[in-house]
């Protein structure tokens, strides 16, 4: 059968099964080539959006208008001066509405209960939080994403609940959906984000992060926007957990967690050693342009000469210039002190003469404490210190220069070092080429940390060297 994760699967409305039904004919396309498949195609089905249901249940809102008084319409007021954020979470469906209904659990209901935990939540660190209902009341579409515009809220985020109508009930697991068409919102940093921490607190399957959401709720707000199908109500076991509080309490850390890194977000140093090269350190600054980050690189003098345009390129964008060495040889570089010194004042005159930059920082290559320089190690840095100069370790590592690692393994790697610090400065090497290609890749796969180039004023992260207290 089908593993549920591929796109196999027709999801909640008419919306989700043109990306699908475009995912299934791809695959069996390829299973002509391959050969003769059985292909048994898994319905999902949760009714974000369902325009049916949302069509009777506007039918019966507009009777009842006309038979009663109109209610007191929800007036918006917005702080003039926020120092907060302000969040909108968004219990999907409601009243006449009740999304799915499994086992006796209604989809309207179990929303409702996590987005008031999430509220409490959020509200327990500080955030406002609006919610478009708080009640169990039908609240159409359209009138959701007014009133969060209309408050001007930061972040909005609806709750949902998944069901799947093929015969195996045990498929289960979270998935989010987000417009990624719309680049001007930071729409696809804020659904990872409250993807991965749902899953972290509930230790939940991963299912899917979609960029291809086409809901209004999530394509017509004004903010970063994002929904969230939290398990399947359809499978009996994770029915049973969605509908307990200790669960539901997971569920909601989980989704304020996400929220709070959005806002707060803990701090990467995106260093590169070796450079310049010829292509990979182009291309390096081309996915670092497109995403408008800064980050650091500890140049190689000889190299500098020979692609000066590239190390000119690293100064003009606004990235900080480190030392490196002029001529990577362990063995000449710390054959002394003196011999270390030579190779270092050289590279910063290469430098300073090309890029106009005067270094201020530096890394020792392969680190302040390695197999070659226990003898020499403590005195370079001491004199160089003395200078006014800073050296830089790290304490995360992409592992690219060893050995010929696959892009997919060069991201695992950085993950498995990073182990989840505040404080990240990570190493990587621009003159790899699948570094330069798994970049994108690993900007997403970090939406917990802001990425920044180091500088003077950073607290430096240092190997221990002997006679050295530990930083």
């Amino acid at each position: 059968m089908m593993d549920t994760r591929e796109k196999g699967s027709r999801k909640k409305t008419e919306k989700r099964n043109g990306a699908r039904l475009r995912a299934i004919l791809g695959a069996m396309a390829a299973g002509v080539v391959i050969g003769t498949f059985t292909f048994i195609t898994m319905v999902a089905t949760a009714t974000p959006e369902n325009p049916e249901v949302e069509a009777a249940a506007e039918a019966i809102g507009r009777e009842k208008k006309e038979k009663e008084e109109a209610p007191e319409k929800k007036v918006a007021r917005t702080p003039k001066e926020r120092k907060v954020p302000l969040i909108a979470i968004d219990p999907g469906h409601g009243g006449e509405d009740c999304g799915c209904m499994e086992g006796g659990v209604s989809e309207k209901d179990v929303n409702l209960q996590i987005a008031f935990r999430v509220k409490e939540k959020l509200e327990g660190r500080g955030y406002q939080v609006m919610m478009p209902r708080e009640t169990d009341e039908y609240l159409a579409k359209e009138e959701r994403v007014e009133l969060a515009n209309s408050y001007q809220a930061d972040v909005y985020v609806s709750i949902h609940q998944n069901t799947y109508e093929g015969s195996d009930k045990s498929v289960s697991g979270i998935e989010t959906w987000y417009d990624g068409t719309d680049p001007a919102r930071d729409n696809q940093r804020l659904a990872r984000l409250i993807h991965q921490e749902t899953v972290k607190s509930t230790g939940a399957r991963e299912r899917e992060l979609w960029g291809e959401a086409e809901f209004y709720v999530t394509g017509k707000t004004l903010m970063p926007a994002c929904l969230i199908e939290t398990g399947f109500l359809s499978n009996p076991e994770e029915r049973s957990l969605l509908a307990s509080e200790e669960y539901q309490n997971k569920v909601a850390e989980g989704i304020a967690q996400g929220i709070d890194l959005y806002f707060h977000p803990k701090s990467m140093y995106l260093t590169f050693d070796d450079g310049p090269s010829e292509e990979s350190t182009d291309m390096v600054l081309d996915v670092l342009a497109r995403e408008n980050i800064k980050a650091t690189f500890f140049l190689i003098g000889e190299y500098v000469e020979k692609y000066p345009e590239t190390a000119r390129r690293i100064a003009r964008e606004g990235h900080t210039i480190g030392i490196h060495c002029y001529v990577h040889d362990y063995q000449i570089l710390y054959e002394s002190v003196d011999s270390y010194l030579e190779d270092f004042w050289k590279a910063y005159e290469v430098i300073e003469a090309v890029t106009g930059v005067k270094p201020e920082l530096f890394r020792f290559p392969g680190g302040s404490v390695n197999a070659y320089n226990k003898a020499t190690c403590k005195e370079i840095a001491q004199k160089l210190e003395e200078e006014g100069f800073l050296y830089f370790d790290w304490n995360a590592s992409l592992d690219d220069a060893v050995g010929e690692k696959e892009p997919g393994q060069i991201i695992a790697r950085a993950k498995e070092t990073t182990l989840d610090r505040k404080k990240v400065v990570m190493l990587a090497h621009d003159r790899v080429t699948n570094t330069a290609l798994c970049l994108p890749e690993f900007i997403a796969q970090f939406p917990e940390y802001r990425i920044k180039p180091l500088t003077p004023k950073v607290e430096p992260v240092q190997f221990q060297m002997p006679g050295k207290t530990d930083v």
